[in-house]
């Protein structure tokens, strides 16, 4: 998931974010950019409602981390059948 703003993101920020996240098993990212995001860890019956469910655990951890409330410009799930398919395989 990531949000675009108007300024540049601080290590310090994303830090913060990084510490929000990370009881759901997240990472953040951003530094340096006009943008913050995350990856979370979400069940959920389908996409759709894991969307749904990762917005409100970002919301909440953007409003811990005291990050500017910018609007939500990407959204990705996958599922963990997909994460499967995507296994790395040492040759």
């Amino acid at each position: 998931m990531v949000a675009e703003g108007d300024r540049i993101i601080a290590l310090e920020e994303v830090v913060e974010l990084a510490d929000a996240v990370a009881a759901h098993g997240g990472i953040a990212s951003g530094m340096g950019t006009p943008a913050y995001g995350a990856q979370l860890l979400v069940e959920a019956d389908d996409s759709q409602r894991a969307a749904e469910i990762a917005v409100e655990m970002f919301n909440a951890a953007v409003e811990t981390a005291g990050l500017p409330h910018w609007p939500i410009t990407q959204i990705e799930t996958l599922s963990e059948d997909e994460d499967l398919d995507y296994e790395w395989e040492s040759g």
